[in-house]
């Protein structure tokens, strides 16, 4: 990121107080977790530091769960700026026969939202004593429950919970998906797929679009001029409200938008190719 993701502004506040604040409607007892030597903003947290640097999310875990006072705890990222309560309460509600409770979100785990036992800790500084600094190594140790993605789409359809920030960039995607759902309604979430010139020309095959609620098919466009300035004028009119000439829309491999003004649906997959080779 080229600066502390804890410190970044997130709505007029430090990215890591965003969090905790979340956190604290759901949960009296809040640990934070920091490196040795790490500055972090006045919090009403326990807090507590790595011992040894550079150990990786297992050692966060561990000492994070050393800290708590419960018997299990939810464990998350700073920049896990889009937190569900909803989910993470189910998640929380799954633990009573398992020791660790763990998202599977797109063909992978998703170990930093997450719920543990504290009685996995000895399992953990086992891990760190011998260099295994991946969460994942725990799973097939102890009474796993995984959430899969149906379960997970329940509470969190477009899985906004697992978005983190590792690049500026996705900083400021954070940022944008923030102002919407700030301005009112849930945004929408949908991807683009390019063929053929379109492809060439923009150097990548999908680009993930998050317009607002009750978008069109022109803001659609109009988002995609935005990260794709190289396709106005070729694939996108000037206006950029519009498809030029020669190129046509189909949605979700199912029909073939012809009106700007028509609606965008939350997870379509807009594919956008030449007329003449989509028929």
């Amino acid at each position: 990121m080229g600066t502390p993701k804890a410190l970044l502004p997130f709505d007029n506040e430090p990215l890591i107080v965003h969090v905790v604040t979340t956190l604290r409607r759901l949960f009296a007892d809040v640990v934070v977790v920091a490196a040795p030597g790490q500055d972090l903003p006045p919090m009403p947290v326990t807090l507590v530091c790595d011992e040894v640097a550079y150990q990786g999310p297992v050692a966060g875990i561990y000492y994070g769960l050393m800290a708590a006072k419960e018997n299990a705890a939810f464990v998350t990222s700073c920049d896990s700026v889009f937190l569900n309560l909803d989910l993470i309460s189910h998640l929380l509600s799954q633990i009573p026969q398992h020791d660790v409770v763990v998202p599977h979100w797109q063909g992978r785990f998703q170990p930093l939202h997450a719920v543990y036992r504290r009685s996995v800790s000895p399992l953990l500084a086992e891990q760190l004593a011998h260099g295994q600094l991946r969460p994942v190594h725990l799973f097939d140790k102890v009474r796993l429950r995984t959430i899969d993605e149906d379960e997970i789409r329940r509470f969190d359809p477009e899985g906004s919970s697992f978005f983190n920030m590792n690049t500026p960039e996705d900083y400021a995607e954070a940022l944008k998906r923030w102002s919407i759902t700030r301005r009112g309604g849930h945004a929408v979430h949908c991807t683009v797929e390019l063929f053929g010139v379109a492809r060439l020309l923009a150097r990548t095959s999908e680009v993930p679009l998050v317009l607002p609620a009750g978008a069109t098919f022109s803001d659609a466009f109009a988002a995609l001029a935005e990260k794709l300035p190289v396709l106005v004028g070729h694939v996108i009119s000037p206006d950029r409200t519009r498809l030029v000439d020669g190129y046509a829309c189909n949605v979700n491999g199912l029909s073939f938008v012809r009106a700007p003004t028509a609606r965008v649906n939350p997870g379509d997959s807009i594919v956008i190719l030449s007329a003449d080779a989509g028929g």
